[in-house]
């Protein structure tokens, strides 16, 4: 991709809706990609991720509502633990968040959509004396990896222990796993998917213990896995940033372009 288009927000996003939303490809074995009329949704195993990445840019009112009611139909049908409406900012109707709201689903705290040529990215790591970063690629760096999890978050991180694994085990080669480590105590982690064919890199997770935070654990966590991006010939790091990490990461070089907000399903147990 020899065009820049960093400059221009506007084309951006719509590469962005394109390469990653509605011509999506399975994030890891084992999940598939469907057109479902007017979305397209990513399903696989009834307790991982199933969710609707992208709804056609023109959808109106009366169709909004039924593509909403068949992804409810979906979720039941199949036994998903939970469905996941991926809303962005952009998406229409401009009301859209409000029938999900209707029709059962939940918010949580949106986010803002971040992207950033890795060209332009700084690669230099400095981290800050005393601190190490090493890369994980088994169960005992999985282990660490939850622990400065739940350091930084204050929740379980079981959960992230279960991913990295499954990760590590399936697809390697398109999977960056980190670990900050002062000492033998991990400090912070993060992660990052390579979307083969698209050009886009996904950065995730990034918690930092409070105790560790201003000091730049953080920014080196960015400009490891950016150097890793722009080695293996990625053109685009992408990021669903918290208020926390959104100035941080616009300070670096990203461009915030819209906003996310989960909106999640959860069947009533019968």
């Amino acid at each position: 991709m020899n065009d820049h288009v960093t400059s221009d927000p506007a084309r951006l996003l719509a590469r962005f809706d394109r390469v990653m939303r509605e011509e999506a490809r399975p994030e890891t074995p084992g999940l598939r990609v469907e057109r479902a009329g007017d979305v397209v949704r990513q399903v696989g195993a009834a307790h991982g991720w199933n969710g609707v990445v992208w709804s056609a840019p023109d959808l109106d009112a009366a169709r909004a509502d039924a593509a909403v009611a068949e992804q409810v139909a979906y979720c039941e049908r199949a036994g998903c633990d939970a469905f996941e409406w991926k809303l962005y900012g952009h998406d229409r109707p401009a009301d859209l968040g409000a029938r999900l709201l209707a029709a059962g689903f939940e918010a949580e705290e949106p986010e803002t959509l971040l992207v950033a040529r890795v060209a332009e990215l700084a690669t230099a790591v400095r981290m800050p004396e005393g601190v190490r970063l090493e890369e994980v690629r088994d169960e005992a760096g999985a282990e660490l990896m939850a622990r400065a999890n739940e350091r930084a978050f204050g929740r379980d991180g079981s959960w992230l222990r279960r991913l990295v694994l499954e990760r590590l085990r399936e697809d390697p080669e398109h999977f960056v796993a980190l670990v900050a480590m002062a000492g033998d105590e991990p400090v912070s982690s993060a992660r990052m998917e390579l979307y083969a064919g698209t050009g886009f890199a996904g950065l995730w997770g990034g918690g930092t213990d409070p105790a560790w935070r201003g000091r730049g654990v953080y920014r080196a966590l960015v400009a490891f896995r950016a150097g890793v991006a722009a080695e293996r010939g990625y053109d685009y790091l992408q990021v669903d940033a918290t208020e926390d990490s959104r100035p941080i990461l616009e300070r670096l070089g990203f461009t915030a372009l819209t906003t996310t907000t989960p909106y999640i399903y959860r069947p009533t147990p019968s």
